[in-house]
């Protein structure tokens, strides 16, 4: 065959591999099926999870139910001892997630910023005005002693529940529980009740005597 002979066509339909045709058909007296057993004979269908018999992988895996580690929220952490450090903080200034990125402190904005309290023994000199996500205790001490100030903006978690981080209330403000429905009579006061409580009192003793 010759390079010209070569057509679109060429190689576009394979011959089907006829099987069962003896030794002489090139793919031999069992048709590459092996010696006897299950995978021999017709009709075999291997399941996907099976390995031979023996215990399959999934099952020899410990379950232990729900769990919440792929919902839980992931922070960039930077210690204040690292800010104060580098060159551009050394003089105090702005700490956000971006003055971060730009001093090559953080990777990028992907995550929330969580800023904590871990300093040289000289403590913390300059005036910081630190804008992240969280800010630990001990960091936002040591910030406002400086006569910085902290502002925290709180999580996507801390959004949904209604928690002011900025507050010293930090109780969930909003509802995590459906209220339960009223019944169709409404709802039944303890003044409402008193008297059908003593009406029912006065029927049984009619009744007793």
């Amino acid at each position: 065959m010759m390079i010209h002979d070569i057509t679109a066509k060429a190689g576009k339909y394979k011959a089907r591999k006829r099987v069962g045709r003896g030794e002489g058909s090139g793919h031999g007296k069992q048709s590459g099926r092996g010696n006897k057993g299950q995978g021999s004979r017709s009709g075999y269908a291997a399941k996907r999870a099976h390995e031979g018999g023996q215990m399959p992988y999934f099952r020899r895996l410990p379950k232990f139910g729900f769990t919440n580690a792929a919902f839980r929220t992931q922070f960039w952490i930077v210690n204040l001892g690292d800010i104060v450090t580098h060159a551009s903080f050394a003089k105090g200034g702005e700490v956000s997630i971006a003055s971060l990125i730009k001093a090559g402190l953080v990777r990028d904005d992907s995550r929330d910023l969580k800023i904590l309290g871990h300093v040289s023994e000289d403590g913390l000199k300059v005036k910081l005005t630190v804008n992240a996500a969280r800010v630990s205790e001990k960091a936002k001490k040591l910030i406002e002693a400086a006569g910085g100030s902290v502002t925290q903006t709180g999580t996507r978690r801390d959004r949904v529940r209604g928690i002011d981080r900025n507050s010293e209330d930090q109780s969930p403000k909003n509802l995590t529980k459906k209220l339960k429905r009223p019944t169709k009579a409404g709802k039944v006061t303890e003044d409402a009740e008193a008297p059908a409580a003593d009406a029912k009192a006065a029927g049984d003793a009619k009744k007793k005597g």
